[in-house]
């Protein structure tokens, strides 16, 4: 009678035996059949990963005190059962020793060092069958939770195939260093049973023996398992002997040309297979994992009901859709590999779109709008096209993804039915869902809007981009939210819901719901001052401190004589005010000249210009006393908000009311009116905002309950001022109808200027002005309803529009002027720091610190965060390449200076 060897679980659950006169080489229970002709015999082994790797094989695997029990049941015959992945399946088994034993019966022990399970009972006989098994067996499957991009993955268990021809110290390495990874291995002795086992459990890892090959071919294994669609996520690895230290080391190209992935110099180390292993989960398993997971991806644009196509950074087409397929009349074999500029183009197009476009997604900006597309049958068709560009490697841009939906004209809708017929498909329901697209003013994005005939022709692409960023600001309104969800509804909708729905976007366009939910736009201090400081009203912390500001109705002004009428003007000014219609206009000149009374002189001139003394029945006497008294009401000692600035606005709207389109939609009281506002928008401003009035208790702020508390005294002192004396009162000679639709008209573009309603003006003027607008433009043959540019509710939004642009144009004027303003700013700002350090309230903007400010990236966060957006939305409307590319010019000048880590307004050596 032989002894009966000792069958070992181990703490993850590998199932081995060894004979007590034997070595302590690992002895895996499953072992897989030699020839073909025998089948499959295998122990997928679900382990759990271990924290340590054990120094010695020849000390056994640890035990565990927690143990699952389990039943495992061993038997030999010609057939196996794979079971499930962790489980002690029903497979044939050899215990393969000097001496072949078989136990009748078991019997489980628990131990703290390890879990034995002891075979008993032994027979004396050649063939002895295991009958049953009883154990506890520790079995808890590791997973690694993974992301790829927004979608969260949970990764199984990784699974190791083993194919060596013959057991020996290095199979042993790698078996052991599965079992401590937690990854399930099997073996396999033939090349048959190799890929058998693989097409059955499909492994991650497969390590192939290629140090020998007079038992297989290890580049004729690869090759095979290479062939099936499996290994495509499968990472082969190729263990060679070690060479010799006079042979110079082969080249990797032939394994890479067989199939192989990597290479692994021979070393039986559990700890060198243990860390090769984990380096490759890590590294290609994981990656191929993600890989794997962008199946699903593929498979939802695939059923996707928009066309979609992808590029490459240098526009081949790399993906199109079956629904792009569908639209375009091509098969995507036609396709990919191309690049776009070899597909036939619509002449319909403007000449200059695609470099709009291509302009405008090269920056990395998603660009919106209507493209004509032609159709592999030769008919151009109307698409509404959405481009996003994709970053990748090293944040620049890998692909573009382009979204495309038909917009619906009659000869959309022909096309649409004929694609229909091409394709086989009877359904009418598509082409109906297009019917009433283009009734809808949203159904033409503003964003494909862009100058014509412009003067500066660099400047076309330069137009249209922040319109784009007003639909994907990252302060949008909740209402332009539900614009969207509308316009999306709309598509697919019976005809009298979508007439109902196109009244309700009537309703929201006119209705005041545009304010937007501020959020961090991001982390730069500059921009989150900028924030705080200008659109909210500071903390609202009282203190003691009470900030009283002083009125200089009483200025003593220099020797310079006051004009009786604009020919009175002294030539030194008259030779400067030749010039006020031009956008390069000089304000400090003029405020140099005037010793700092710049605006009665500018505006005798400007009012003359546009008829207003003939609009309000007054003389030029009145008038020029109503200009003395408003220039007396701004303090000189402001380094901003002075007359100059007053003057500088008062221009900036002139300008702007003899652009055609906004002449074209104002009448003469809405040009009266805006020119009377921009005079009076900052009178007796205190050179300190809203937020540090509220949070100093000053009298207007108790006064104006907190809520716009400068505009709503600018505007109240300007009346109190004009009807206190009858010589200065402008208005006293029209009728009370006229006097109440002019005050309100001034009242509401004054109350404009406040910046926490800023996103809400610009939303609502690209939502009822820029939007309708472009559909007239680009869609000829669309349904859309007349912009309506002159209905009242229009001509308001207009009219706060063109003050709010006058208000902020300095980074819009020529750089020289530009960096004077942002210099008075500063100083404003960083005088208003001073005193609220010094009455101990609190620093609303503690970024404008002047010992360490960096003027131009406050500039820069200024620009991004309030400016561009709004100018390119009022030069879609107006028409002003000139401004664009001062604006541009001016980033510029800020971000050279911020790259060169200057803080000051020019380098010192421009100074």
């Amino acid at each position: 009678m032989g002894c009966a060897p000792s069958i070992h679980v181990s703490q993850s659950g590998v199932i081995y035996c060894r004979d007590s006169d034997e070595s302590n080489s690992p002895r895996q229970t499953t072992s897989v059949s030699q020839g073909p002709a025998a089948p499959l015999h295998g122990l997928f082994v679900q382990t759990d990963a271990a924290d340590v790797i054990p120094p010695s094989r020849a000390s056994g695997p640890p035990g565990t005190t927690r143990v699952r029990r389990a039943r495992a049941e061993l038997g030999s015959g010609g057939s196996s059962s794979s079971g499930s992945a962790g489980s002690a399946a029903p497979a044939a088994t050899t215990c393969r020793g000097r001496r072949r034993h078989c136990c009748s019966s078991a019997e489980a022990e628990t131990q703290t060092s390890y879990t034995s399970v002891k075979i008993g009972a032994c027979e004396n006989s050649s063939n002895y069958r295991l009958k049953k098994v009883e154990a506890y067996i520790h079995q808890y499957v590791s997973s690694a939770e993974v992301r790829i991009g927004p979608m969260r993955l949970t990764q199984d268990p990784i699974q190791v195939l083993l194919i060596f021809a013959k057991e020996d110290s290095q199979s042993d390495g790698f078996w052991w260093a599965c079992d401590r990874a937690g990854y399930r291995c099997n073996i396999a002795r033939t090349p048959e049973s190799a890929l058998e086992c693989f097409l059955d459990k499909h492994h991650e890892i497969i390590v192939i023996d290629h140090r020998q090959t007079r038992n297989f071919d290890a580049e004729a294994v690869c090759r095979s398992i290479r062939a099936t669609n499996p290994s495509e996520h499968t990472v082969i690895l190729a263990v060679v002997s070690q060479a010799s230290g006079d042979r110079e080391e082969a080249s990797v190209l032939p394994l890479l040309h067989a199939g192989f992935n990597r290479r692994f110099m021979e070393n039986s180390s559990i700890i060198a297979c243990y860390n090769e292993l984990i380096q490759i989960e890590h590294g290609e398993v994981r990656s191929q994992f993600k890989l794997r997971a962008c199946n699903s991806v593929f498979t939802a644009l695939d059923h996707c009901h928009e066309a979609i196509e992808i590029t490459s950074d240098d526009h081949v087409i790399q993906y199109v859709n079956p629904a792009f397929e569908r639209m375009m009349g091509y098969h995507k074999g036609e396709l990919l590999g191309k690049e776009l500029a070899e597909l036939p183009k619509s002449d319909k197009n403007r000449a200059d779109l695609l470099d709009t476009i291509n302009t405008c997604i090269k920056k990395g900006k998603e660009w919106q709008g209507v493209y004509y597309a032609r159709r592999k049958s030769g008919d151009s068709i109307q698409q509404h096209v959405k481009i996003t560009p994709v970053i990748g490697q090293g944040g620049k841009i890998r692909h573009f993804v382009s979204l495309k939906k038909l917009c619906c004209t009659t000869d959309n809708n022909k096309q649409l039915h004929k694609v229909h017929r091409d394709s086989g498909d009877n359904s009418q329901t598509e082409s109906h869902s297009f019917r009433y697209k283009n009734r809808r003013k949203e159904s033409i994005d503003v964003k494909s809007i862009s100058s014509r005939g412009s003067d500066a022709p660099s400047l076309q692409n330069r137009r249209y981009p922040s319109m784009a960023r007003i639909h994907s600001m990252t302060i949008e309104a909740p209402i332009t939210k539900v614009i969207n969800i509308i316009n999306a509804a709309q598509e697919n909708s019976p005809v009298t819901v979508a007439e109902a729905l196109d009244r309700v976007l009537e309703i929201l366009r006119t209705t005041e719901l545009y304010s937007p939910q501020l959020g961090t736009k991001d982390e730069d201090p500059h921009t989150s001052d900028l924030v705080g400081g200008l659109m909210t009203d500071g903390l609202r912390r009282l203190s003691g401190n009470e900030y009283v500001f002083t009125k200089n109705v009483h200025q003593s002004h220099s020797h310079l004589a006051m004009p009786i009428t604009i020919n009175d003007v002294p030539p030194c000014i008259a030779r400067l005010l030749d010039n006020e219609e031009s956008w390069e206009f000089n304000i400090f000149e003029l405020e140099a000249v005037t010793h700092k009374r710049p605006l009665v002189y500018l505006g005798l001139k400007v009012f003359s210009r546009f008829g207003v003394c003939e609009f309000l029945h007054c003389s030029e006497t009145t008038l020029r006393a109503w200009l003395q008294v408003i220039e007396a009401n701004y303090h000189s000692s402001n380094a901003y908000h002075n007359s100059t600035h007053a003057a500088d606005v008062l221009h900036a709207t002139a300008f702007f009311l003899g652009k055609e389109r906004v002449k074209g939609s104002l009448d003469q009281l809405d040009e009266v009116a805006a020119l009377i506002a921009a005079t009076v928008h900052d009178v007796d401003h205190p050179g300190r905002t809203n937020s540090f009035l509220c949070n100093a208790g000053s009298e207007l702020a108790v006064l104006y309950n907190d809520t716009a508390v400068l505009e709503s005294h600018h505007t109240a002192l300007a009346f109190q001022l004009t009807a206190k004396d009858s010589k200065c009162n402008i208005f006293k000679n029209i009728d009370r109808t006229h006097y109440r639709t002019l005050r309100q008209a001034i009242i509401d573009m004054v109350l404009a200027t406040e910046m926490t309603k800023h996103f809400e003006h610009v939303n609502k003027f690209v939502n009822s002005i820029n939007k309708p607008m472009a559909a007239e433009i680009e869609g000829s043959d669309c349904e859309c309803n007349p912009t309506g540019k002159n209905f009242p509710e229009n001509q308001i939004l207009i009219k706060r529009m063109m003050i709010k642009c006058a208000d902020v144009a300095n980074p819009c004027r020529p750089l020289d002027l530009c960096i004077e303003w942002a210099g008075r700013i500063s100083e404003e700002y960083f005088a208003q720091t001073d005193e609220e350090k010094r009455q101990g309230l609190p620093v609303v903007m503690p970024v404008f610190d002047r010992n360490t400010c960096s003027i131009p990236k406050s500039q820069i966060s200024f620009i991004d965060y309030f400016i561009t957006d709004m100018f390119d939305a009022w030069d879609a409307f107006a028409h002003l390449p000139g401004l664009m590319q001062h604006l541009a010019d001016n980033y510029k000048h800020w971000k050279t200076l911020d790259d060169l880590k200057c803080k000051s307004l020019r380098l010192p050596s421009d100074s």
